[in-house]
């Protein structure tokens, strides 16, 4: 079985694509569809298995579906027929080259196109390391398509819609462009083959069937990105597209190479399904996987279709299935027969939410939930929010959010709501005392007592606590110098203001202690109440969290985020442009932790949903608009 995966912005035909290569062959298979994130689906094509998993929605899908697209053996990237929307495939084609994936690019819906096929190419390659190959030039009648000419056999085909292309003679108001962008193709291939060079170079027309082996080679060793044209609604130029994936696209055997020795099968994407539990969509990429056998180190429960109802025997080398009772199976994972290993790389979550149940009785279940949530969706990161404990979400937006959400309410039935992270403040002082306390308690029996001086003063930020002693005499045995300082921290772990204190120093100079009533107890407690006192005197000033943040966005949005930075109140550090990734620029920045989410959503709005972050606290400062506590 043969496997690709089509991704690409929202709007621009993905499911229709797919929808219309499956239709190219009677033979229809069957459908699993993860909601918000994929659908695969499989089908046939002259005499050959073949499965396509269509991406939902945009960019943010693509660290969910991560590990399908490096166990496919090619990529489709669809984009829309538009120079100016060539930037919303930028996360795509970035993300295909990350993986080391080959990939087609099919410019869609060329009947409705906004711009020359030229231009729009020249546009996508900005944003891509690889050449890309323009395969095929469109015939015009005025400023309608009316049909293409393939560069290669250089024959001409009209589009029938409905029906499959007919060939014609080449119309005369090509030539001259199928002559110059013929050229232009054979010198891409000539870079990658030294016969072809030759023969260019001595003025010999290379035979077609040469190009196409050509062609064909360089797409599998992944050298170049080949650019078809057509419209998948109305069935123009489908069979072409489906006939190089058919020739050119590499096998199972070159999949397996890029995940390296020992890896037998991939977790392409995982679901949670009614009655059955987890299910994982595996690919077997060398030998043989089924029902009993051993698999990540442990037995697989059963292998079934994509329908989830028809048992397989036994996933031969490419061939995908269901992996259901196989618990120790996830998403997001490369297995060898003895274990599992996480497939890196699936990107940032910066979008964290709060996630409480309706009721305080399913706090257990709301974990659990979670639990099986993150084993089956490797974009979703699990934490807990400091101050309250909750379980925090990190996702990679708000549908991702409502994705995840819905799916515990739904499948779990824990009804759920979320709410923002709270940003954890801290306090600290801004000027050193001297406080005097005395702790004395009188009951029945034995009484407490403890007398201790101590000095508070502020430190440098970042400093964190430290607690010494002076004292001389053994006016404080030394047994209970350890329960002050415990005291001490007892004080700062809430400040006036309801926040820890933090960047200060203790210090215990003098005290008294009684032979009966002294305790460890005592001398806590008086410490605890010396701190107290201290921070009552001399106030406090609020600290926010400010985080270093990394921007990485396509070079066009490069100049509106300065002034978006600073408007959240955050330092432009430095930008430059990133070292891999063709057409990205890579900014740094100090931003308060407060801001993130507005972050977020200025980003998606400014540079239409293509940009992503990452953010890791760098220091505290003094929220300046709150002044100092009391």
């Amino acid at each position: 079985m043969r496997l690709f995966t089509i991704l690409g912005p929202s709007g621009a035909g993905k499911t229709t694509l797919v929808q219309a290569l499956a239709s190219l062959d009677d033979k229809r298979g069957k459908a699993l569809t993860v909601p918000g994130v994929a659908t695969v689906s499989s089908f046939g094509f002259m005499g050959e298995d073949w499965a396509a998993v269509d991406v939902a929605g945009g960019a943010e899908n693509l660290a969910s579906v991560g590990a399908a697209l490096a166990a496919s053996d090619i990529a489709v990237i669809c984009v829309p027929a538009d120079a100016e929307s060539a930037v919303l495939a930028a996360p795509f084609i970035r993300r295909v080259e990350e993986l080391g994936v080959p990939a087609i690019l099919f410019i869609n819906r060329i009947d409705a196109a906004q711009h020359r096929i030229a231009e729009i190419v020249s546009a996508l390659q900005a944003y891509s390391r690889h050449h890309i190959v323009l395969r095929e030039v469109p015939i015009r009648e005025g400023s309608t398509i009316t049909g293409f000419v393939d560069l290669v056999s250089e024959r001409a085909w009209k589009f029938e819609e409905g029906k499959h292309s007919r060939m014609i003679e080449m119309p005369d108001s090509v030539k001259d462009r199928e002559a110059a962008a013929r050229a232009e193709l054979l010198e891409s291939y000539a870079d990658l083959d030294d016969h072809l060079m030759e023969e260019l170079i001595e003025d010999q027309k290379p035979l077609a069937e040469e190009v196409y082996a050509i062609a064909a080679k360089a797409l599998r060793e992944n050298a170049v990105i080949e650019c078809f044209i057509g419209s998948a609604s109305k069935g123009h130029g489908i069979t072409r597209l489906m006939k190089s994936l058919r020739h050119d696209a590499p096998g199972v055997e070159a999949t397996r190479a890029r995940f390296g020795a020992g890896t037998v099968a991939v977790g392409a994407l995982a679901d949670q399904l009614k009655h059955l539990g987890k299910a994982v969509l595996v690919r077997a990429l060398d030998g043989s996987v089924g029902g009993g056998g051993r698999l990540g180190g442990s037995d697989v429960g059963s292998i079934t279709d994509l329908d989830a109802k028809t048992p397989v025997g036994q996933l031969q080398a490419g061939q995908i299935g269901l992996a259901v009772k196989s618990d120790h199976l996830s998403a997001g994972q490369a297995f060898s027969r003895d274990k599992c290993e996480r497939l890196g790389g699936g990107g940032a979550s910066p979008f964290r939410r709060i996630i409480a149940p309706g009721h305080d009785k399913d706090d257990s279940r709301l974990l659990a939930a979670l639990g099986r949530l993150a084993e089956i969706d490797p974009a979703l990161g699990l934490g807990s929010d400091e101050g309250s404990g909750r379980p925090v979400l990190a996702t990679q937006g708000p549908l991702h959010l409502r994705r995840v959400m819905a799916k515990i309410g739904g499948d779990f039935a824990v009804p759920v709501g979320e709410s923002p992270v709270p940003t954890a403040l801290r306090e600290t002082i801004l000027r050193g005392t001297e406080v005097h306390h005395r702790h004395r308690k009188q009951t029945g029996g034995a009484g407490q007592f403890a007398d201790v001086v101590v000095a508070i003063r502020p430190e440098a930020r970042g400093a964190g606590f430290a607690f010494t002693e002076t004292v001389k005499g053994g006016t404080v045995p030394r047994n209970y110098i350890p329960s002050v300082e415990e005291g001490a921290r007892d004080g700062l772990a809430k400040g006036p203001l309801g926040h820890p204190v933090v960047d200060v120093s203790v210090e215990l100079k003098d005290g008294k202690s009684h032979a009966v009533d002294s305790s460890d107890h005592a001398f806590r407690t008086a410490g605890k109440s010396a701190i107290r006192e201290a921070l009552a005197e001399v106030g406090t000033v609020l600290l926010q969290p400010v985080m270093k943040v990394e921007i990485q966005v396509p070079s066009v949005f490069s100049g509106a985020l300065v002034p978006l930075v600073s408007g959240l109140k955050g330092q432009v550090l430095g930008f430059e442009a990133h070292e891999s990734a063709a057409g990205w620029d890579v900014f740094q920045l100090l931003l308060p932790m407060a801001q993130e989410d507005a972050l977020f959503v200025a980003l998606a709005a400014a540079t239409r949903g293509t940009a992503t972050f990452t953010s890791s606290f760098d220091h505290y400062e003094v929220k300046k608009d709150e002044g100092e506590g009391a």
